[in-house]
């Protein structure tokens, strides 16, 4: 039952097929349910699939009436433009609000999601008849400052999910136009990550919203170092400092999803199990990457002009991963995991020969043999067979791209792939001889 906090919503079908089997009773099917945090009555009346149609339902009645305003905007009378998107925003808001107030909070949710597209429409359409400013990002954050309040007030997560990713269209603008202000980063950026902290804590779990939550708050943190590292000047600039402090950021992910984990609450443990398996995917990547010479290469060659300060924000966020770690009785892994990453960093900063990149290269791939060798055996010694196949596939991945970048001569490849075969037929032998036991899935 490792993962079935993963498949909350596929239980919760399973369980209404056992009680139409007559296996068990509606009470037991509840009862089961609750115990990974699932409305099993809710589950059982709309399905993702029902949800889905009515959202896209929604959003296809916003775009046909904004097609059909926009295409006539010219020829509606001056009055009748604003008078028409003010009672067309303002009642479908005050028609959501009423559903809201008389307990119908999905319909509400619906009708927010329809009014702030309207919301969003208004302000493109206004601006464009007035000429009030040239910097769209303005208009972006308007729209995405406004529809924040509505999906506070539900604690609905697909509201913050569409405020949040508008909050991460006008965030990218700014940066990319170069107007991002140090009071917008600082102040303003935050208010929205807040926000959907808040739905997360007193909403139901949504995964889109937890992982675009996690990915906004190291954005906005490594902008704002950006910023502190140029002076304020623009465009900013991310130098090579900013990777050695998202591992670190990551370490202290990893953390937090173990201690998540061991709460009680179903939610928690819920959310600690996808930090945990997104962090895990994340450094297999991030190896993926660091298997070819040219990003060591990169990494030999920059000047390191903020060590200083690298090393303590990287530090501060280690003993915060560290202190975590210790209360999710996960203290030795993460210690070994950060000593490992601390030397790497003092390896590539000590060394900084560009030439000694394939030495780092081959130190890469062996790593990441290992962790695929890692994850077999965790995957056929506890029955997980994600660990398993992710294990397999991490294998699969470093042959592949070790066929495309040879590191040496061809006798060396052949000698590589001998040894892989050898790893993954002999965890195959091992997960059958597992398999027979029952002790495998």
């Amino acid at each position: 039952m490792r993962l079935i906090r993963l498949l909350k919503k596929d239980l919760a079908v399973e369980a209404s097929t056992w009680v139409d089997n007559r296996l068990i009773t509606v009470e037991q099917a509840r009862a089961i349910c609750r115990l990974y945090g699932i409305d099993y009555d809710a589950i059982r009346s709309h399905s993702s699939a029902y949800r889905i149609l009515v959202v896209l339902g929604f959003l296809f009645v916003g775009l046909s009436l904004i097609t059909l305003i926009g295409a006539n905007w010219d020829a509606i009378p001056r009055a009748a433009r604003m008078t028409g998107l003010l009672v067309l925003t303002a009642g479908t808001h005050g028609w959501a609000l009423h559903l809201h107030r008389s307990d119908k909070s999905r319909a509400a949710a619906g009708l927010f999601f329809l009014g702030n597209l309207f919301y969003g429409a208004s302000i493109i359409l206004i601006a464009q008849f007035y000429h009030l400013g040239e910097h769209i990002p303005d208009g972006v954050f308007v729209w995405a400052l406004g529809s924040l309040p509505f999906a506070v007030l539900l604690c609905n997560p697909w509201l913050t999910v569409l405020s949040g990713v508008l909050a991460l269209v006008w965030f990218f603008l700014e940066i990319a136009t170069g107007f991002l202000s140090a009071t917008l980063s600082v102040m303003a950026f935050p208010v929205f990550l807040i926000a959907e902290l808040y739905v997360l804590a007193r909403g139901r779990a949504n995964i889109l919203l937890f992982l675009m939550f996690l990915a906004s708050l190291v954005l906005w943190f490594e902008t704002v170092l950006a910023m502190i590292w140029t002076d304020g000047r623009n465009p900013l600039e991310y130098s090579s400092e900013h990777a050695f402090v998202v591992f670190a950021l990551f370490i202290l992910a990893y953390a937090v999803g173990h201690w998540l984990h061991r709460k009680e609450s179903a939610k928690a443990r819920d959310l600690g199990a996808v930090l945990s398996l997104w962090t895990l995917r994340f450094a297999l990547l991030a190896l993926l990457v660091l298997s070819f010479e040219s990003p060591w290469e990169r990494l030999l060659a920059a000047d390191w002009d903020h060590q200083v300060s690298m090393w303590a924000v990287a530090a501060a966020i280690a003993a915060a991963a560290l202190w975590i770690g210790s209360k999710a009785r996960n203290f030795r892994l993460l210690l070994g995991i950060t000593v490992v990453c601390g030397a790497t960093m003092i390896a590539v900063i000590a060394t900084g020969a560009a030439t000694a990149a394939v030495y780092f290269q081959v130190i890469t791939n062996v790593a990441l043999v290992a962790a695929g060798i890692g994850l077999i055996f965790l995957g056929t010694s506890g029955g997980i067979s994600h660990y398993y196949f992710l294990g397999v596939a991490t294998i699969l991945l470093t042959a592949f791209m070790r066929y495309a970048d040879l590191i040496g001569d061809y006798v060396d490849s052949a000698v590589l792939f001998i040894g892989l075969a050898g790893v993954l037929l002999g965890a195959a032998r091992y997960w059958k001889y597992r398999s027979r036991d029952g002790t495998a899935s």
